[in-house]
């Protein structure tokens, strides 16, 4: 029987680790430091890396003991005069007194022993007093590499014998660059976004980054933006920006809807808040939120301690909604009960298409004096004023776009949760039909709703001077549009209606007119 040779895979963390100090990336604040040491012979008794994980503490440490030797470095690299300690499994007071008694002995063919101890943090209280000693009067032939990731853990006396080298998170760009290189020399098939998104959930660790990468590195087609939230469990950004677009609106309906949505998917509210907190955190840092959107940021960060998360979630996410509601629209003031006045309102009939119809023959009220009972035109009388009326026809080159930033300050100031959603709308004319196409099947919902067609249908007529049906359609491969600056202006009540608003402002003993 022949023999089959298997070889193991190498993680491409180990493959492509760093073999010299100036292979090292993101940190040359710390590699140009050591390699003008090295070169002038002034080598420290011992040295002590700090920083977060994964930014090349224990890869510079195995580097360092190479060259202050004048050894290569591979990583099947071993030599009985580098020794490496892992802190965190040899804490004892009596592994370091068995280190103390080994140091005075000579190296065996190199100038230095050097002692790696990775995790230096998790030694005890008595282990730290016996390395010390050992610091404190070092032979001269033994140089100390210590690493850990908390450093306000080690004792001041041990740190102030020391030369302390602080490493950074690396940049989101530069892990993104060197994820490149190394996706090139795989042959893996990966889009520039989903480079940015592996380098931005590496949190500035060049090991995490390079694992995510090897995870992915057996697709076959081509890596995406998708396929990488798909591994890391996470939320599309789009999907997170639209729920804040939503909590910004004041639609609580919408929010948790969305919350749904994400949780039925497989996210849990800890990371949902995790990745909302970071798109908060962006806004803020764009300048593009407010004092209540930094309130939101604070209080996200109490889901993941909560006992009942998905509540924490939502009553946060709804309480910042709730906050964006006008107090207008939270309670309806109801007449007095010794009014006389009565208003009756016509029915209307659902219509499959909405378009813009227009009393403009309203009958005069009644002086507000003499005021007991006021009726509005019936429907029928409406329908009649609005066949009358003429309109003139959509020219070849008529551009709604020249129009939309008018007509969205407009409806701001009649409904801002609308105008919320159809900031969002990718805009067109078709004929007589204004189409309005979302990404997300709520804002279509949010559209698609009566009231909300009409107030849109009747401002685009008071604006272009056409009527147009509003009609909704769904893209979810669009991305949300540029941000449109709009045309505020101030909405006046309607002429038709001013001897009615007086005979009302006279019986109600006067108010302010809040036009809805």
């Amino acid at each position: 029987m022949g023999e089959t040779n298997k070889q193991t895979r190498q993680a491409l963390y180990r493959k492509y680790r760093s073999k010299s100090l100036d292979e090292i990336v993101g940190q040359s604040h710390i590699t140009k430091t050591l390699a003008n040491a090295i070169k002038q012979g002034k080598i420290s008794h011992a040295y002590l890396f700090t920083g977060p994980r994964g930014t090349g503490k224990t890869s510079i440490a195995r580097i360092l003991a190479h060259e202050i030797n004048g050894l290569p470095y591979t990583d099947d690299s071993t030599h009985l005069d580098i020794i490496e300690i892992d802190a965190a499994s040899n804490r004892r007071i009596d592994d370091i007194r068995d280190l103390r008694d080994k140091v005075h002995i000579a190296p065996l063919s190199a100038k230095y022993k050097v002692y790696i101890i990775d995790e230096v943090h998790m030694l005890t209280t008595e282990s730290f007093n016996a390395l010390l000693k050992t610091l404190e009067e070092p032979p001269e032939h033994v140089v100390f590499i210590l690493a850990t990731t908390e450093v306000h853990k080690l004792p001041a006396t041990i740190i102030s014998r020391t030369q302390r080298h602080s490493f950074k998170s690396i940049p989101s760009d530069q892990v993104a660059e060197h994820l490149g290189v190394i996706a090139k020399n795989e042959k893996i098939k990966v889009s520039d976004d989903a480079l940015e998104l592996l380098a931005k959930h590496g949190n500035g660790s060049f090991r995490d980054s390079i694992s995510l990468l090897d995870q992915l590195s057996t697709h076959d087609v081509e890596v995406t933006a998708e396929v990488v939230e798909s591994l890391l469990g996470i939320a599309p950004t789009t999907q997170l920006k639209s729920l804040l677009t939503t909590v910004q609106s004041g639609d609580t309906k919408a929010v948790l809807e969305i919350v749904d949505t994400l949780i039925q998917s497989g996210l849990t509210p800890s990371g949902i808040a995790n990745q909302l907190a970071h798109v908060v955190r962006d806004e803020i840092t764009l300048g593009k939120a407010d004092h209540e959107m930094v309130a939101l940021l604070g209080r996200l960060l109490e889901v993941h301690s909560a006992i009942y998360k998905q509540l924490k979630l939502e009553s946060i996410l709804l309480s910042a909604t709730m906050a964006r509601v006008p107090e207008t629209q939270k309670a309806v003031v109801q007449p007095p009960k010794t009014s006389a006045l009565v208003i009756e309102t016509p029915k209307m009939v659902t219509p499959t298409k909405v378009v813009a119809e227009k009393n403009s023959d309203l009958e005069k009220a009644a002086p507000a004096s003499k005021v007991e009972h006021i009726e509005l035109p019936q429907q029928d009388s409406v329908k009649k004023s609005t066949k009358t009326k003429t309109m003139t026809p959509v020219a070849d080159d008529f551009d709604i776009n020249t129009y939309w930033p008018e007509i969205l300050g407009a409806i701001k100031t009649k409904n801002n949760p609308l105008y919320t959603v159809l900031r969002l709308a990718h805009i067109s004319v078709n004929g007589s039909e204004l189409l309005l196409t979302f990404s997300f099947p709520f804002h279509q919902k949010r559209v698609d709703d009566l009231k909300n067609k009409i107030v849109i249908a009747e401002t685009v007529q008071d604006i272009t001077g056409h009527n147009f049906e509003v009609e909704t359609l769904l893209n979810k491969d669009l991305s949300p549009p540029e941000p449109v600056k709009i045309k505020e202006k101030s909405v006046e009540p309607d002429p038709a209606h001013a001897s009615v608003i007086a005979g009302v402002q006279d019986i109600m003993g006067g108010g302010e007119v809040v036009n809805v």
